[in-house]
């Protein structure tokens, strides 16, 4: 029987820091795309970064947990937090993704118009107003056939086994 109260191993220890680093470089990369390439994200893209803002403080907190003489169900039920919080970001990237795909609808609150450069004469604040995101159901980019949605379902997938695996593993 798995037992979330088994004892924390080493492999613990750095699979909750590899998940704090991986989930922070993965966020990372995509506001590296947004202000250093200068692709802006949709509201389905914002939408697909909360799980990792949350999850990657949370996986540090459980390598902290770890090292701690804390219960071990701790570190266990963070990594489970984690491996749950990638699940839901691996859901929100394959809904983006079908949205992307034309396979479902997306929101009809994404993105509709095309803002105008000319603000009229406006003030700053009436021009952010008038500003409209992009369409959630354009890619960007495609890299191998892949958008950021795609890369994320990916991304998720993987870092939602490893949290998980690390929740359930016996000593």
């Amino acid at each position: 029987m798995i037992s979330l109260a088994a004892p924390i191993t080493r492999t613990h220890t750095v699979t909750a820091l590899f998940l704090a680093l991986a989930m922070a470089a993965t966020v990372g990369t995509a506001l590296g795309f947004q202000h250093i390439g200068g692709y802006i994200p949709c509201k389905l893209c914002y939408e697909q970064r909360i799980p990792y803002y949350v999850g990657a403080p949370l996986m540090a907190l459980a390598f902290v947990a770890a090292l701690t003489p804390l219960p071990a169900i701790v570190t266990r039920m963070l990594l489970l937090a984690g491996g749950l919080l990638m699940a839901y970001g691996l859901y929100l990237g394959i809904y983006h993704s079908g949205v992307e795909w034309g396979w479902w609808p997306g929101p009809t609150d994404c993105g509709v118009a095309v803002p105008s450069p000319d603000t009229g004469g406006k003030g700053v604040l009436d021009a952010i107003d008038a500003y409209v995101p992009p369409s959630c159901d354009k890619a960007a980019l495609r890299v191998l056939g892949l958008s950021f949605a795609g890369w994320n379902v990916i991304a998720s997938f993987v870092l939602a086994l490893i949290a998980l695996r690390a929740a359930f593993l016996r000593k």
